[in-house]
C-alpha cells in the first residue's frame, strides 16, 4: 500500500485519481502509524515552502518520514519534492527534510515568465528505477517559480528553462522527486508513478 500524506498542503485527489487508475493500492493518511505500515510514501505539496514544512511539522510526521525514507520507496511531488532537501528559500530561510543535499531558491532568470508553467521536456541525465521505459522525447507538466540546486549525481532528468532545471532527482534506492506533477502528465507521467510503484 502507497501511503499518501495529507497534511493540507497537498494536490491529493488528482495524484490519488492516477494513482487508482494505475490500480496502485493506496491511501490518503496524516498518522505516524499508517506511514510506518505502508510500503511506500508518497509526499505531494502546492504552495509556499515555509508555510508547508510548519504544516507537516504540525502534523508531528517529519521524524517518522525522515526515518522510514531510509526504509521504503518515498516520492515527494512539486514541493513534496522541494522539501526533501535540505533548506529553502521561499520568503526566508527554512530547513527541509534533508533527504537529499542541496537546497531550493528562486529560478533566477530575469528575462523569462515566472512560474514556470506548462508542458517542457525531459532530459536525461543519469538512470535511476523511475525513468524506466521513458523515451527521449517525452514531456511532463510543470508549475513552479523555485527549483533545487544540487549535486548531478542527483538529478536523473532535467528540463531546459533558461537553464537547467532538475525535473527528476534522486538519492540511494528509495528517495526520489518530481518537480513536475506526474499526476498531470498524461502517459509519462503515469508511467513514471507506475514505475515508482513497481520498487514496492
Amino acid at each position: 500500500m502507497i501511503a499518501v500524506i495529507d497534511y493540507g498542503a497537498g494536490n491529493i485527489f488528482s495524484l490519488k485519481n492516477a494513482l487508482d487508475y494505475l490500480n496502485l493500492e493506496n491511501k490518503l493518511v496524516s498518522d505516524k502509524e499508517s506511514v510506518i505500515n505502508a510500503d511506500a510514501v508518497i509526499l505531494p505539496g502546492v504552495g509556499a515552502f515555509p508555510s508547508a514544512m510548519k504544516m507537516l511539522e504540525k502534523s508531528g510526521l517529519v521524524g517518522t518520514i525522515i526515518q522510514e525514507a531510509q526504509k521504503k520507496p518515498f516520492l515527494g511531488i512539486c514541493l513534496g519534492m522541494q522539501m526533501i532537501f535540505e533548506t529553502g528559500y521561499e520568503f526566508e530561510k527554512c530547513d527541509g527534510l534533508g533527504l537529499i543535499s542541496g537546497y531550493v531558491d528562486k529560478i533566477d532568470e530575469p528575462d523569462l515568465i515566472i512560474p514556470h508553467m506548462g508542458w517542457n521536456k525531459l532530459e536525461k541525465m543519469n538512470y535511476c528505477p523511475l525513468m524506466k521505459n521513458i523515451g527521449n522525447d517525452e514531456y511532463v507538466y510543470f508549475v513552479h517559480s523555485y527549483k533545487a540546486y544540487c549535486n548531478d549525481e542527483n538529478i536523473a532528468s532535467y528540463v531546459e528553462y533558461g537553464g537547467k532545471i532538475p525535473a527528476l532527482v534522486y538519492n540511494g534506492k528509495f528517495v526520489y522527486g518530481c518537480q513536475f506533477h506526474p499526476e498531470k502528465s498524461g502517459e509519462t507521467g503515469l508511467k513514471i508513478l507506475k514505475n515508482f510503484g513497481g520498487l514496492i
